[in-house]
């Protein structure tokens, strides 16, 4: 079959022949794919510098996509991280962590917007009590992720959604997606009495941000919950010990390891029902997989989450 193979953690996946799939143990089949988005965390998969990575080679990147199983019925699948991945024409599945999708469903769309709603919905939904009515603040917010956090909050019971970014423009546009307000990165102050961040950027903004949102916090004892997704600003984040004394900072993360698969797998039917419906807006865009190489480098400019499809 041909597959986007990674032969160099230096180098995009290139449009090579790779073994037929087989599966091995119980629930696990063979089906076809249809459409596999290039995330962010896809192409750290593929360069070897996500924090999973075994550095085995060659690899097929891709963390999820939507199937054809056996039976011609349309799922969407998440696997784990494994040199066989979604962009090929064929994978294998575990069939429980997979959902059958509802007759209609546009396999593009859903490849989009799978992923990147789920970092927000996992974390909401797993790493934290989340009430409805409560506050949030998301930190990275016109970036793909951080448009769908927006929407997410929103259709979990958020009573207020502040949206902070750098791009004025970009800004501009989340009203419509449900932002209650949105603010520069100079301006996390006026975001202070929040009560949950989805920080998606990390790094010394972050580090910053906290110390000027605790500073302003009318009540330091009130519970500030900082859920760390993304790091699209730095790995490290200089946090001063005094913010960890001063103020009731919880500070977690949310992402493979502090969630298991099971409890990922978990979440799918609810999501892919809500992206179904229309609750998450995606901007995406179908590129064959022949095209991969091309796709590697689009990904880096574009707004639009790219997926490929055999």
């Amino acid at each position: 079959m041909k597959a986007a193979v990674v032969t160099a953690f230096d180098t995009p996946p290139r449009y090579l022949d790779f073994p037929d799939p087989v599966a091995r143990v119980k629930d696990e089949v063979v089906v076809d794919v249809l459409a596999a988005g290039l995330h962010p965390r896809v192409r750290s998969q593929a360069n070897g510098s996500h924090y999973t990575s075994t550095g085995a080679l060659p690899l097929v990147p891709g963390i999820d996509a939507v199937v054809r199983d056996p039976k011609g019925r349309i799922r969407y699948a998440v696997l784990d991280d494994t040199t066989l991945g979604t962009m090929a024409e064929r994978t294998v599945i575990e069939l429980d962590r997979s959902v059958v999708l509802p007759d209609g469903t546009d396999p593009v769309l859903m490849a989009a917007a799978m992923n990147p709603a789920m970092s927000s919905w996992v974390a909401l939904r797993q790493r934290i009590r989340f009430g409805r009515r409560q506050r949030v603040l998301i930190l990275g917010a016109t970036g793909n992720a951080g448009r769908m956090a927006i929407q997410v909050a929103k259709d979990l019971g958020a009573g207020q959604v502040i949206a902070a970014g750098r791009d004025q423009a970009r800004l501009g546009e989340l009203g419509a997606l449900g932002a209650d307000e949105t603010c520069a990165f100079d301006q996390l102050a006026a975001a202070a009495e929040v009560d949950v961040v989805l920080d998606y950027v990390w790094g010394p903004p972050a580090a910053r941000a906290m110390t000027d949102m605790l500073t302003a916090r009318a009540d330091r004892s009130r519970q500030l919950t900082w859920i760390e997704i993304g790091s699209v600003a730095g790995l490290e984040a200089p946090i001063p010990s005094a913010a960890l004394r001063s103020a009731r900072l919880d500070i977690v993360g949310s992402g493979i390891g502090s969630v298991p698969g099971r409890d990922f797998a978990k979440e799918i039917p609810q999501l892919a029902a809500a992206v179904a419906k229309g609750a998450v807006e995606v901007r995406a865009r179908a590129v064959p997989l022949a095209e991969v190489e091309q796709a590697w480098a689009d990904a880096a400019r574009t707004t639009d989450r790219i997926v490929l499809v055999p």
